[in-house]
């Protein structure tokens, strides 16, 4: 049995622990930031073939107290590491630090480094080499204040690389954060949906794999999983597992998908990247303003990442856009469900109407909030809105 911990956006742990549930892991255990399971070698397959949410996949080969590098170095060099990839492969240390005292980052991430590559030389006579922009094998030490844990990353590259993505706009939203809101929105395949800010299509992609059951690992490459270099990579229950997604995947038609953006290049930008995945047919596609474009069906979900200052545009333009895009919703989108992640806490009082949901969510670093609206015919005020807040 081995023993887990994959990372996701902070905000969307939950959904995490129900893919790991789902993969066959056991003892789950959420933290801000991942969750831990125990599971064996198919879980980690499962977890990175399948998982819409999850950004790494690692899996602990040692643990310990510390109190100094030495320390440190002695828990590294102890594993024998020999046994678990070849000399032949590239390596990288990464470490991250949670109130440790250790003084320098640079430093224990060297001092790791030297100790797999003295442990190498001991057992083979040989050293890896080290390669830092694209490394076979990935070594994770992360040290808290008393303890440091050492992982193999399973992922290689971050899972939200789907490899669909051609054309990339200047503050893209990472794919497993867009996946983990249409989750949190209650969105289900069948449900009109539609982003009025596609940008470079990231929703619409999520919602057209989710649509077609499409297991987001399958479109990696040979050797991209981090697994695949591990001498303890089963290559037929890696083969049976791929297999077995591809022929659950659902035939394409077109869907109730629905996206469109202000700028003439952002739509561009999304048909090629879903051209690239292979789902241009199924989306609906058009160039227009949110203010006036009319609802694509009587009823459904709308999800947009709108500027805000972090991104784009000033304080005075978001003051004047807010309260127009409330009036564009009232009276072109009753009957929608509407999903908005925002860092801007203004959003909510500006665009003059009740949210029913408050949902943190970072993306990257930045703390931001989903708000969803509900439209309902008629006037706001005198219809209740219930649902859980929190913020």
């Amino acid at each position: 049995m081995n023993h887990y911990f994959t990372t996701c956006p902070r905000g969307l742990e939950a959904l995490l622990a129900e893919d790991l549930a789902a993969a066959g892991g056991k003892d789950i255990a959420t933290v801000p930031g991942g969750v831990g399971c125990n599971g064996s070698t198919e879980t980690g397959y499962r977890i990175n073939l399948e998982s819409r949410i999850a950004t790494r996949v690692l899996w602990r080969v040692a643990r310990g107290g510390y109190r100094s590098e030495a320390e440190v170095y002695q828990l590294a060099y102890d594993v024998d590491w020999s046994k678990l990839f070849s000399v032949d492969r590239s390596i990288r240390v990464y470490v991250t630090a949670i109130r440790s005292p250790l003084k320098s980052i640079e430093f224990i991430t060297l001092k790791v480094k030297d100790a797999v590559c003295d442990r190498f030389r001991a057992e083979t006579g040989r050293r890896p080499s080290v390669n830092t922009k694209h490394p076979e094998v990935r070594i994770h030490l992360f040290v808290t204040e008393q303890q440091a844990t050492l992982y193999l990353d399973t992922s290689g590259e971050p899972l939200y690389m789907r490899g669909h993505k051609l054309a990339k706009v200047g503050a893209p939203l990472k794919e497993n954060l867009a996946a983990g809101i249409l989750r949190l929105s209650g969105w289900q395949p069948g449900t009109p949906l539609l982003d009025p800010m596609c940008g470079s299509g990231t929703f619409l992609l999520e919602a057209a794999q989710m649509c077609l059951d499409d297991a987001p690992g399958l479109s990696r490459e040979p050797g991209d999983f981090g697994f695949e270099h591990l001498k303890s990579f089963d290559a037929g229950l890696w083969r049976k597992l791929q297999r077995e997604a591809a022929e659950r995947r659902r035939e394409a038609t077109a869907l109730p998908l629905f996206g469109s953006d202000i700028a003439a290049d952002a739509v561009a930008r999304t048909r090629q990247n879903l051209a690239g995945a292979g789902l241009d047919d199924l989306v609906t596609l058009q160039q227009a303003d949110l203010l006036t474009r009319p609802a694509p069906a009587p009823a459904g979900v709308m999800v947009a990442n709108p500027p805000y200052g972090e991104r784009l545009g000033s304080e005075e333009e978001l003051a004047a856009f807010y309260p127009k895009l409330g009036d564009a919703l009232k009276q072109r989108f009753a009957g929608w469900s509407c999903w908005f992640l925002s860092a801007d806490t203004q959003l909510p009082k500006l665009i003059r109407l009740q949210t029913s949901r408050k949902i943190p969510l970072y993306n990257g670093a930045l703390e931001c909030r989903l708000y969803n609206i509900q439209i309902v015919a008629g006037s706001l005020r005198r219809n209740a809105l219930t649902g859980d807040s929190a913020s």
